[in-house]
């Protein structure tokens, strides 16, 4: 049967059950490309024309039923993204070319890897990946970007040519970890005794922590949150990409979720870290380190709320894995390992796609070195 495409400004256009019920049955789904999810994202204006991510939702039917969907965005910049694609924006206009708009299909401001391309089967998969393009091709779009895809988005990718590019995150890995002494015995002396003073020094401190999850997340935990969230954005000279009334909608619609730490001193909360969780209590649970601030600076403290506490969390409650986000070599100190995350990229003008090329293939080149050399600096005990 032949598929009708249809293009949708406005995700509440699509049903909520239709576009749940594709992604869970993807390989590598995310809470990140839920409905709701996305839905906040564009409600709250944090990704919505006004901030320079115009959404189209590109979808698949047979008949009445959805059988393939994705998020395309065109973008304006390449501002929340977290793959670099500034100089090649910079190389268009030094040629007097025009690299915004450009499409992108990914989660606004989430280095998640997971599945992008929604669809039923392969064949649905790459017939949407083609509508897309044809989408990218009507606007006049410069280029198409597939970011942190999932091993079946890259198999439609590869059958229609697109590049394939790759970039290195630290994901931890629970090898059934009784606790977290076990865990600590995993790894090598220096590395060990390095973690136990980190945490030393925030206990010493006189600074304890809370943790809330799902429904136990109150609204006065998130004002806090938030507060903590945006604090570190604007100390860093930028506003924060996320809305106070998108977590709104996370409590209202995705509290189950969520995990919040809380650090408290004297009675008082001085700091927090966020993370997500996908599938918890089944064997494939993965915990995501999402967003995190102060108010206070204590030494070790940003170390304590992001990593100890969460892997701490992660071993209790049996959660495979921890995906600490965009770059940061410093993690593998906290044992999480170098993982390669993947991007696809179409670009229409020839002599810049065949550039590109070369440049990215010359890009895998020292990416395989780069892993080579971090191979060498396993914080685990040998044998381990």
């Amino acid at each position: 049967m032949d598929y009708v495409t249809r293009v949708f400004q406005d995700l509440r256009d699509i049903p909520s059950q239709a576009w749940d019920g594709l992604c869970a049955l993807q390989d590598a789904p995310t809470p990140f490309m839920s409905h709701a999810y996305l839905l906040a994202l564009h409600t709250s204006r944090s990704a919505s024309p006004q901030t320079g991510w115009k959404p189209q939702y590109v979808t698949l039917w047979q008949d009445d039923r959805l059988v393939a969907a994705c998020p395309l965005y065109l973008k304006s910049h390449s501002y929340g993204e977290y793959v670099f694609d500034w100089a090649w924006a910079n190389a268009y206009a030094e040629h007097g070319l025009s690299y915004y708009p450009k499409g992108l299909v990914a989660v606004p401001f989430t280095p998640v890897p997971g599945s992008r391309l929604l669809a039923l089967d392969d064949r649905g998969r790459t017939h949407l990946l083609q509508n897309v393009l044809e989408v990218c091709k009507e606007q006049g779009l410069s280029s198409l970007h597939l970011l942190f895809t999932s091993p079946q988005d890259r198999v439609a990718c590869n059958a229609l040519g697109l590049m394939q590019r790759q970039t290195v995150q630290f994901h931890w890995r629970n090898a059934q970890f009784s606790d977290f002494d076990h865990f600590l015995k995993s790894l090598s002396q220096e590395k060990r005794k390095k973690i136990k003073q980190e945490r030393r020094r925030v206990q010493e401190a006189g600074v304890t922590f809370q943790t809330r999850a799902g429904s136990e997340i109150s609204k006065q935990d998130w004002d806090f949150f938030y507060s903590c969230y945006e604090r570190t954005y604007l100390e860093h000279g930028n506003a924060p990409y996320l809305s106070r009334s998108f977590f709104q909608s996370m409590q209202d619609y995705m509290s189950d979720k969520w995990v919040l730490f809380i650090a408290q001193r004297n009675g008082q909360p001085i700091a927090c870290s966020l993370i997500t969780v996908h599938a918890l209590g089944s064997l494939d649970a993965i915990a995501y380190g999402r967003y995190w601030g102060a108010i206070e600076r204590v030494d070790c403290l940003h170390f304590e709320a992001c990593y100890y506490q969460p892997l701490q969390w992660c071993i209790d409650n049996k959660v495979s894995s921890f995906e600490g986000g965009a770059q940061g070599e410093h993690k593998m100190a906290r044992a999480l390992m170098p993982v390669t995350t993947y991007s696809a990229h179409w670009l229409a003008h020839p002599a810049f796609a065949d550039a590109v090329d070369r440049f990215l293939e010359r890009e895998r080149s020292g990416v395989d070195k780069y892993l080579a050399h971090l191979a060498e600096r396993s914080p685990f005990k040998h044998g381990v």
